[in-house]
């Protein structure tokens, strides 16, 4: 009982200690799942758009900020049908439900920017 006493009295401690040096910092657990480390390092790149890319988002009227925010934040990576191994980028399929309208990209991660290839909406 004695040596469960004293361990808490230093765990209690050095939790709230690592709490705010981490939060201080900014860092935080959100992007631990593989599905939200590929959506936060995309999202930290240069965006490049193809022209099939480019010409959908006119059609659709969907602007660069929209995809960020709404599009590409709120996604859903389908690892069965992206190609994450694949070099020198990897290929992703990302799946997002906006206001009930769902859209279907697909875009290559390199490492310095990130290159949209496919806008579908789907029904």
């Amino acid at each position: 009982m004695r040596k469960l006493k004293f361990y808490f009295i230093g765990l209690i401690p050095g939790l709230l200690i690592v709490f705010f040096i981490l939060n201080k910092k900014g860092a935080s657990c959100s992007g631990y799942l593989p599905n939200s480390r590929v959506i936060a390092e995309t999202l930290s790149k240069e965006f490049t758009y193809s022209e099939e890319f480019k010409t959908q988002m006119q059609s659709l009227k969907i602007d660069e900020n929209f995809l960020k925010e709404n599009i590409l934040k709120k996604g859903e990576i389908n690892f069965d049908k992206s190609k994450a191994q694949q070099e020198p980028c990897p290929e992703y399929l990302l799946i997002s439900t906006e206001q009930n309208v769902h859209y279907e990209i697909t875009f290559e991660k390199c490492k310095n920017e990130a290159k949209f290839l496919t806008l579908k909406k789907l029904k």
